[in-house]
This record gives structure tokens, C-alpha cells and sequence, in this order.
């Protein structure tokens, strides 16, 4: 299980092992994993971790582009940047380079009632930490 504390919200969460198992090794070794999230520019009601041109080693597996409320999908880069994002409500994933396709690597399992809040305060108030923990 991971806990996921953004703004002053705290969630938990499972990693999707079994469907996308290099991509939650990977991240297992990037943890604890602090850095901001900021809400979506182009795919509807999420928020993202915008990763530059980290190469995290990943090709796409368990890859979708309508990841559901409480989903995290890693985009290991190519036609746009790295970055990891997290639905809250509807979502198309998307750039400004067109619709992508991310890896559903961790779904949240405790505190969903409490995303669309998260989106909000994001969306109006700007950046917020996120800190991501081993549990």
C-alpha cells in the first residue's frame, strides 16, 4: 500500500503490480516521492506531476487513455513530457501533441470521496505538495 498525502488530504493506495509491474518496481524505487502537483492543461477534471525529460526507463504497459477517479497513470515520455497524472473526474488524456496513453500503475482505495476536493483546490489555488510514502 502507498499513502498519498497532497495539500492536506491524505489517500491510500494500491499498485497495480500484476498489469503493470515495471512501471510500480520503478516507482517503488523512487520512494518516499515528494513534488507538486498542478492541475491539467488539456485533459479535463486531473491533476499532474510534470517530469520533464526524466527518463524513468519505461515503455507503455497496462496503458490507458481514460484513466478513471483515483487512477495514476505514468506517461514515460516520447511524444510529450514525462509526467504522472491523476484523475479526479473525467479525463482524456492529452497534450498538446494529441491524445496519449498512460500506464495505470496505483489506484487509490482509501479517501476517493475526498478527490474532487483535491481537484478544486488545485485548480484554484495553484500548486500543492505531494508526498508519496511506502505504507
Amino acid at each position: 500500500m502507498i499513502e498519498i498525502r497532497a495539500a492536506n488530504l491524505t489517500f491510500k493506495a494500491r499498485l497495480e503490480s500484476k498489469a503493470a509491474p515495471k512501471t510500480c518496481a520503478r516507482f517503488l524505487e523512487l520512494l518516499p516521492y515528494r513534488e507538486r502537483i498542478i492541475h491539467v492543461r488539456w485533459s479535463g477534471e486531473g491533476c499532474w506531476i510534470p517530469l520533464g525529460d526524466t527518463d524513468l526507463g519505461l515503455s507503455f504497459e497496462n496503458a490507458t487513455s481514460y484513466p478513471a477517479p483515483g487512477q495514476f497513470i505514468l506517461y514515460p515520455g516520447g511524444f510529450s513530457e514525462t509526467e504522472i497524472l491523476l484523475a479526479y473526474g473525467g479525463v482524456n488524456f492529452a497534450s498538446k501533441m494529441g491524445q496519449l496513453a498512460g500506464n495505470h500503475f496505483l489506484t487509490i482505495t482509501e479517501g476517493l470521496d475526498q478527490l474532487p476536493a483535491l481537484g478544486r483546490k488545485v485548480l484554484w489555488e495553484g500548486a500543492q505538495d505531494i508526498r508519496f510514502s511506502k505504507i
